[in-house]
């Protein structure tokens, strides 16, 4: 099987007022590591703020904003190490990569967060036509608004970085700290309705939605990172562009036997292309190296394994791998439609 790979994927940036650059692994990868290590500095800092804050206030959402900081610091402990760990190169033993080290660490935060979302909602569940009210409520309000000012910095920092080096890790550690802001913001409309306006179970309700929140996010992280693990194909859409821009060159009769699927931040794709069977070897190779380089420019950093042959041949029995690729991603697209 001839091999055409896509090599180290390279980063593109753009800082504000700078020209767009070539980035090397090694200088994105510092990058990464930077916008890692300014999340565990953030949530280091929150953590300690709303544990005095949970005990000055006795508050459900407050408790249930120190639960998702808590977790917002093992992920971004838990990010910072698969940053290092999927950034490594291929080795001996691990010919693919080490992409699948974030959809690990994800699985891992997503227990964390599970068991964190059924505790606050007991929790609330109890309070709910219970006794007490949160008390000392200017310092809820005053960590929130801290909070959150302190997040949107982190926010913006993690958004030239995500710009910088593409990082799939950083992006989704980006949009949990986005979705903070407006956990903060419930938690102060809890306490003002609660301890102010005197609107009873007011906390605890905000608490309950909290945990379902927090259930919601680790249940769609669950599922990303399990797709990952299964190595899941790419989304019809995408799948779609790529055969286009592969299907460009005159010299190619069809392509069968698309395989993709994404490991970290890479992807990864493999298919054979049908050629002219009186085409020479060296014509041959000539064709691939034309279909990588297109497709680099279209997808920057993808690594791609392409197999030749004769035209109309298939070598397996797979009725999948058999299809011509274009009429089985116009099928599933067509069923994928209908289910709208």
């Amino acid at each position: 099987m001839a091999r055409v790979a896509g090599g180290p994927a390279c980063c593109s940036h753009e800082w504000p007022g700078d020209e767009t650059a070539v980035m090397t692994p090694t200088e994105g990868g510092a990058l990464n590591r930077g916008a890692a290590l300014a999340s565990v500095s953030v949530a280091l800092i929150l953590s300690a703020l709303k544990i005095y804050a949970v005990w000055r206030t006795g508050s459900i959402a407050m408790l249930g904003s120190l639960a998702d900081t808590g977790l917002d610091l093992i992920a971004s402990i838990v990010t910072l190490i698969a940053v290092h760990v999927s950034a490594q190169p291929a080795d001996h033993e691990h010919r693919f990569g080490h992409g699948k080290a974030e959809a690990l660490a994800a699985l891992f935060q997503v227990s964390m967060i599970s068991i964190a979302a059924v505790g606050i909602m007991i929790r609330s569940i109890e309070r709910i036509g219970g006794a007490g009210e949160p008390t000392a409520i200017g310092y809820g309000i005053g960590v929130s608004l801290f909070a959150m000012a302190l997040t949107v910095l982190l926010v913006w920092y993690q958004g030239r970085i995500i710009r910088a080096t593409g990082s799939v890790a950083i992006s989704a550690d980006n949009l949990h700290y986005r979705s903070d802001l407006a956990l903060n913001a419930s938690v102060i409309a809890a306490l003002v309705l609660e301890a102010m306006l005197h609107v009873h179970g007011a906390d605890a309700l905000f608490g309950l939605a909290i945990g379902l929140w927090l259930a919601w996010g680790a249940w769609k992280t669950a599922v990303h990172a399990i797709d990952q693990l299964m190595d899941k194909e790419w989304p019809v859409a995408k799948r779609e562009q790529f055969l286009a821009v592969a299907s460009r060159h005159p010299a190619l009769a069809g392509i069968h036997d698309l395989r993709t699927r994404t490991s970290g931040s890479q992807d990864l794709v493999q298919f054979h292309m049908w050629v002219d069977p009186a085409m020479t070897m060296a014509k041959v190779h000539e064709v691939m190296d034309e279909v990588e380089a297109a497709l680099l420019a279209e997808f920057p950093g993808i690594e791609v394994l392409i197999h030749p042959d004769p035209e109309g041949h298939v070598d397996i029995k797979d009725p999948i791998a058999g299809r011509d690729a274009h009429d089985l991603i116009a099928d599933l697209k067509a069923a994928e439609d209908s289910r709208k």
